[in-house]
């Protein structure tokens, strides 16, 4: 089992306010946990009894609206952590998670955050600054989905991916989604998330290969997300 003072993915996280101490403690605590890809890690209505810190690989949080179609609200890669909100609020889950690639996490039991809260201040001050930025990002996305055109979504959603899952040695995402599952991250029905990825190769600021995305004009796509 991986040693958590030596893990370099607690300095991508809210665990790096933690001293050794607390990461000792973690440590011979927390299950390492491997998750094939299209595992689901934890569904909605669920109620955690830990948190999970990923090491690697990608993940979806969802949710199922009212006539059963998923929404993608985030993605989640190596060094975030999940089900925090669950375990501080002691409630239910409202996602589900569901891994994109095959995945590596620890899980960490509430009981060995709840102490860590009590006895590190500043590791306090950090869950509550990850709380408040999810919620930030929460709202801008609603803002997003209200103010912006599904066309500019699109072309939002396409940087967003390069910027956080960069592109393999080919040049493409590095990051593979169904034209499903780009559909539900803007919005949109299926057909029409196919129309306009089809549009964009095109008019040349994509390239396509099966799944695969690779970003050819990211000036004219930023352009487009911002409604130019």
């Amino acid at each position: 089992m991986g040693n958590c003072q030596q893990c370099i993915i607690r300095e991508f996280s809210t665990l790096k306010s933690l001293n050794n101490e607390d990461l000792k403690s973690m440590s011979e605590e927390k299950d390492v946990l491997r998750f094939k890809k299209g595992d689901i890690i934890f569904s909605e209505g669920n109620t955690l009894n830990g948190v999970y810190c990923i090491k690697q690989g990608i993940c979806k949080m969802s949710k199922l609206n009212t006539n059963g179609k998923e929404q993608i609200v985030k993605f989640i890669k190596g060094g975030d952590m999940l089900g925090y909100r669950s375990v501080l609020s002691e409630e239910p889950v409202s996602l589900s998670v569901t891994a994109l690639k095959d995945m590596e996490a620890c899980f960490i039991p509430k009981k060995e955050i709840f102490d860590a809260i009590k006895a590190n201040s500043k590791f306090s001050l950090d869950m509550m600054r990850t709380v408040c930025h999810d919620l930030r990002d929460a709202n801008m996305s609603i803002s997003n989905m209200a103010q912006k055109s599904v066309k500019e979504r699109l072309a939002d959603t396409l940087i967003f991916l390069k910027e956080t899952f960069g592109e393999d040695n080919n040049g493409y995402l590095d990051i593979i989604l169904t034209r499903e599952e780009f559909s539900s991250v803007i919005g949109t029905a299926t057909e029409s998330a196919i129309r306009l990825l089809s549009e964009f190769k095109k008019n040349k600021l994509i390239a396509l290969d099966g799944k695969r995305v690779k970003i050819l004009n990211e000036t004219e796509l930023l352009k487009m997300s911002q409604g130019f």
